[in-house]
């Protein structure tokens, strides 16, 4: 159902997979958009390794929400800032790409507690967190995205 990568060589770990989704803090969330169009997004994240999902927030309407309704199957990539190798100019960069379906949180004190871990990579102030979860929480989808594939490499800039 999924393609193997072409480049094998430069195909990372699950290890490594993890550990960039671990690290990042945003990706561009991909949808099946109106009359078929792709619909690519930037936004935050936390990862839970151990269900292997990506959760994520937004408002309760709009186009994101209104294509993963009509169909779930979404696509999340993630890249790292990467590195250079001392005295060359190409940058190295790390990226996955995850694969699965959409699902909506539906039970509330969850959906909270991924809103407070998802605000926890940005500040740890609590009081901060719970004030804007407080304010925003009536006006808030929490979803996730079922890991069913994931794919990584390094790539060299040239």
């Amino acid at each position: 159902m999924f393609r193997p990568m072409v480049r094998t060589r430069q195909q990372l770990s699950d290890a490594e997979c993890a550990e960039i989704l671990q690290q990042e803090v945003r990706g561009v969330l991909s949808v099946l958009g109106d009359e078929g169009y792709p619909y690519g997004v930037p936004i935050d994240y936390w990862y839970c390794p151990e269900e292997g999902r990506i959760y994520f927030h937004s408002g309760r309407k709009g186009h994101k929400v209104d294509a993963f309704t009509r169909d779930n199957k979404a696509s999340f990539c993630v890249y790292d800032q990467g590195y250079r190798v001392d005295g060359a100019w190409p940058l190295h960069i790390r990226s996955i790409i995850a694969f699965g379906r959409i699902g909506i949180v539906e039970d509330p004190s969850w959906g909270i507690e991924v809103c407070r871990r998802l605000s926890l990579r940005f500040t740890g102030d609590e009081q901060e967190i719970q004030e804007e979860i407080d304010r925003s929480w009536s006006r808030t989808l929490v979803f996730y995205l079922q890991i069913e594939h994931m794919t990584g490499k390094l790539v060299k800039e040239s």
